[in-house]
């Protein structure tokens, strides 16, 4: 089950993230370095193996961990999706 995204928290991320998206993304490489290496490991590999940029590609996957991280620890977040 995944969390439901609330607006406030997707706005308080992306003003988080926008203040300085270099110096973020770099922070969330070894954040998640620490945290879950398998997923920095596989986000990495993507991000060199596609077509897409890797910089862009990588501060989505971040973006994404960091707001499901962020509504799995408030307490406040209910009821979660099936999906």
């Amino acid at each position: 089950m995944q969390p439901l995204i609330s607006v406030e928290n997707v706005e308080k991320l992306v003003d988080e993230v926008l203040a300085d998206v270099s110096a973020w993304r770099k922070n969330m490489i070894h954040y998640i370095k620490d945290e879950n290496p398998e997923l920095n490991t596989a986000i990495i590999e993507l991000s060199q193996k596609t077509g897409l940029d890797p910089k862009a590609l990588a501060t989505g996957a971040y973006f994404t961990y960091k707001l499901l991280e962020n509504e799995l620890t408030d307490e406040d977040n209910f009821p979660l999706t099936d999906e």
